[in-house]
């Protein structure tokens, strides 16, 4: 069975809730060996942890550009502090979720910036990739990396990208990989299937974003919702069918896919190799 990387799934969320296990145990019978789960915001940083140990997975802390609004300036700081104290976690593999969004209304976009800028230098600081929210902002996400690091790279990921060609060389430029999920196997998506199908096979992760951005076999419109048809939950156990539609659009075989993809999530976040060939047996930290 081809081993797959969810390398953003949100298992904290509470459309799982008790079912996380199964769900958990669904995805690795399909071959998902390993979720990176992103923490949104301080008050989830010890839930993505717990889970990632419980899980044999893995995690990122971060405050999410959604969160920016409610979030306080103490919030870096106990970030920060909390990055120090986790530093020899090796199921810690990214600064994240992080990023900008200028899609949602009523977000202050000072405040964003702000707190995007500063999370990239702590993640300068501590040594560790980034996983960046990039909705509707690749070029203010890429100016404000080349600011923090001017002339250097970055290892890290490109969460949900959909932006222009132009903008998918610049990220790949500056040392990310571009991580691909349920919107690709829209048949409406256009630029976003010709970005998954022309790419450097080197440039891509997978993920799924789950419980959100549901593939087109999960995905209710407005109107089957009104008439009574519940929205699908997306799960990280329908990574391997998305991953079918990228390998497709490729030309490719999926089990290649597979390995491509896997490789490249261990070359974005690094701590990620070893934690694929861990035994289960291994004690766990306090």
């Amino acid at each position: 069975m081809s081993r797959f990387v969810d390398t953003h799934c949100h298992l904290d969320a509470p459309e799982f809730g008790s079912e996380m296990p199964r769900i958990r145990a669904r995805a690795r019978d399909a071959g998902v060996t390993l979720c990176v789960i992103p923490a949104v915001a301080v008050f989830n940083f010890a839930a993505v942890r717990e889970l990632a140990h419980l899980q044999d997975d893995a995690y990122a802390l971060g405050i999410h550009p959604l969160c920016t609004g409610e979030a306080r300036d103490e919030d870096l700081a106990l970030l920060d502090e909390e990055l120090g104290r986790r530093r020899d976690d090796p199921r810690l593999v990214a600064v994240g979720e992080i990023g900008l969004d200028y899609f949602v209304a009523g977000l202050d976009p000072v405040k964003q910036e702000r707190f995007f800028h500063t999370q990239l230098q702590l993640a300068r600081k501590h040594g560790l990739p980034v996983i960046i929210h990039v909705r509707r902002s690749v070029d203010k996400v890429l100016m404000h990396l080349r600011k923090v690091a001017p002339g250097q790279g970055w290892q890290g990921i490109a969460h949900a990208f959909n932006g222009s060609e132009q903008q998918a060389q610049a990220c790949i430029d500056l040392g990310l990989k571009l991580g691909f999920g349920g919107a690709v196997t829209f048949e409406r998506a256009l630029q976003l299937r010709r970005l998954a199908a022309t790419l450097p096979l080197d440039a891509i992760v997978m993920e799924t974003d789950a419980p959100d951005i549901q593939p087109h076999w999960l995905y209710r419109t407005q109107a089957q919702r009104e008439a009574g048809e519940p929205q699908g939950r997306n799960e990280p156990g329908e990574l391997p069918r998305i991953a079918e539609v990228v390998a497709g659009l490729r030309g490719i075989d999926g089990a290649a896919l597979a390995e491509a993809t896997t490789r490249n999530a261990a070359a974005a976040l690094p701590r990620l190799a070893s934690l694929i060939g861990l035994s289960a047996d291994r004690p766990r930290p306090a």
